[in-house]
Formats: structure tokens, C-alpha cells, sequence
């Protein structure tokens, strides 16, 4: 493996990698640079890895929204509950007092009882705002129509920076059933959740390209050649769903253009056709006094003087 990442980095360096367009279904995820050297098993295994944490960041920013809104999260057993029931019940969050946000908190209910309602003041949300759109542009599919590669520098630096505002914003910590702090700490429970349903598994993901799928146990360049500077449009899919769908000859941007081009041609035929219905009137052929002047030994002639 050691190999493998010294030969990418040196190909990295002389320009010389093979770019995939990664899709799943017809949805543009990252681009992502390597050798065709590398083995699928170890391909596909980092397409999954980057996927599920750009699956990861998203989770994260959607919890540091509600974070915003509503304060930290309260023990699954006061969720859902009114402050009746709470009361009732002689329920208490013994984390409410001790995870406030740096500069205090204000009070903003969450209508539906998930968080305690202890948002942090406008300075310390602006803090969180502003990392989570970085974040989120970081790992975004705009990357790929930009042309920026995925790595996992890009990956890494983005869950640190989320990281590192939500400490500046809560020093003391979220409480340790937080999903956000599961989710840094690598403990959150996606079991029963849409979330789940997104998440790649190694053993289960498959690759496809041009309708063949890249079998694992290979080589890329048994499929794409040798040729380094290729550009492919490789698409991941769950095993037992067939063959996905190929890509079309043309994109949407290049049909436009071709319709456009098309209407273009088709107004100035109408012009053209529209000009030629009169035109043959100033043809020689068509003047009925062409004959005439013909026998009297009067064509071409000149009145100009001399």
C-alpha cells in the first residue's frame, strides 16, 4: 500500500493521473484522481471511505443547524416529552447546566422536544454559520463542476474545522449522547434511520464503467489501458441492482446547445426561403422584354457615356 500512495503522489506530481467522474445513479458525488496501477479492491475501498465521510459532514452540518436553533440535545429518555411529562416523570438533563455555550445561551424551544432549547447567543451561531457553509462548499458537487478533486486532506480539514467551532462555541463539551459528539467520536447509531440507507459498505459496492463493472481483484488498467491521462466516468452501485444506467452521448448542456444551433439554422432558412421567393424577378431569364429587346439588337447596351 505503501508503494501504491509513493507512486500516486510522484504521478500527482508530473501531472499524469487518471481522473474519475464518480457517480451513483445519474447523481454527480466527486471527482477523484489515480493511478491505473491501482488494485479495484483498494479503489473501491477509498470511494467509499470519501463518500461516507462526505456523508458524514452533511449529518453533522444538518445537527450544528439544530445546535444553532435549539442548544444540545437532551437524553433520549426526556426526547419527544412535554415539560409536563418531564415534571411527572422527575426527569433531569444533568448536562443542562453543565454544556452552556460560551457567552450564555438564549432561550428558543424546540417544538419538537429533541434539544433543550438553550441556543447560543447570535455571536457564537455566526461562528457556527459560517463553518458549516465552508464545510458543506468543501465536499459539495459543485467541486466536480469546478474541477477539484476529492482527497481526504479536503475531507479531513473540513471535520476539523467543524470540530473546532463547535469547542469554541461549547468548551465544556456536548453531552456524550449528542449526536454531533457521537459523530466526531466515531460512535453515532444510524441503525433504523434514512441516514443508514446511504451509508457504502465495502464488501457490497460495486464499480461500473462504460457497462462493464470493475471487477475486484484487478488492476484499473485491465479495464482503462495504460494511458494515464484517461478521464472516465465510473459509477458506484449496491450489489444485486444490475448494471446502471449509462451515461448519454450527449450532456444537457451540450442537447441546448444543439437545439439552439438548430433554431438558429431553421430562422435563417426561413429568411433565406422568404428572400428567394422574389429573387428570381431580377434574373434575365425572367424579363418579358428580354425577347423584345433582343431582336431590335438592343441588349447590352451602355448609356453610360464613354
Amino acid at each position: 500500500l505503501k508503494s501504491i500512495s509513493e507512486t500516486s503522489r510522484l504521478l500527482e506530481l508530473a501531472g499524469r493521473m487518471v481522473k474519475l467522474h464518480v457517480k451513483k445513479g445519474d447523481e454527480t458525488l466527486f471527482l477523484y484522481e489515480t493511478t491505473v496501477t491501482v488494485t479495484l479492491d483498494e479503489l473501491i475501498s477509498q470511494l467509499v471511505k470519501l463518500q461516507n465521510e462526505r456523508l458524514k459532514i452533511d449529518r453533522l452540518c444538518q445537527e450544528i443547524g439544530l445546535l444553532m436553533e435549539h442548544g444540545c440535545s437532551l437524553p433520549q429518555n426526556m426526547q419527544g416529552l412535554t415539560e409536563e411529562q418531564i415534571v411527572e416523570l422527575k426527569l433531569e438533563d444533568e448536562f443542562a447546566d453543565k454544556c452552556i455555550p460560551s457567552g450564555g445561551y438564549v432561550s428558543s424551544v424546540d417544538a419538537i422536544g429533541r434539544r433543550n432549547g438553550r441556543a447560543p447567543n447570535d455571536k457564537m451561531k455566526e461562528v457556527l454559520r459560517k463553518t458549516v457553509s465552508e464545510a458543506r462548499a468543501a465536499v459539495s458537487k459543485k467541486q466536480a463542476e469546478a474541477n477539484v478533486c476529492m482527497t481526504e486532506e479536503i475531507i479531513q480539514e473540513a471535520l476539523m474545522k467543524l470540530k473546532g467551532a463547535v469547542t469554541i462555541v461549547y468548551p465544556m463539551d456536548l453531552p456524550p449522547f449528542d449526536p454531533i459528539r457521537l459523530e466526531f467520536e466515531g460512535k453515532e447509531d444510524l441503525s433504523g434511520t434514512q441516514a443508514s440507507l446511504e451509508v457504502l459498505d465495502d464488501e457490497t459496492t460495486q464499480l461500473w464503467w462504460a457497462g462493464k463493472e470493475l471487477l475486484k481483484g484487478k488492476q484499473l488498467l485491465d479495464y482503462v489501458g495504460k494511458n494515464e491521462k484517461t478521464k472516465i466516468v465510473a459509477k458506484i452501485q449496491q450489489k444485486g441492482k444490475g448494471a446502471p444506467s449509462r451515461e448519454p452521448v450527449f450532456s444537457e448542456e451540450q442537447k441546448k446547445q444543439m437545439m439552439l444551433e438548430a433554431y438558429k439554422r431553421q430562422e435563417e432558412l426561413k429568411k433565406l426561403e422568404a428572400t428567394n421567393d422574389d429573387f428570381y424577378l431580377n434574373s434575365e431569364w425572367a424579363d418579358p422584354n428580354a425577347l423584345k429587346r433582343n431582336f431590335n439588337g438592343l441588349k447590352d447596351i451602355s448609356w453610360r457615356p464613354k
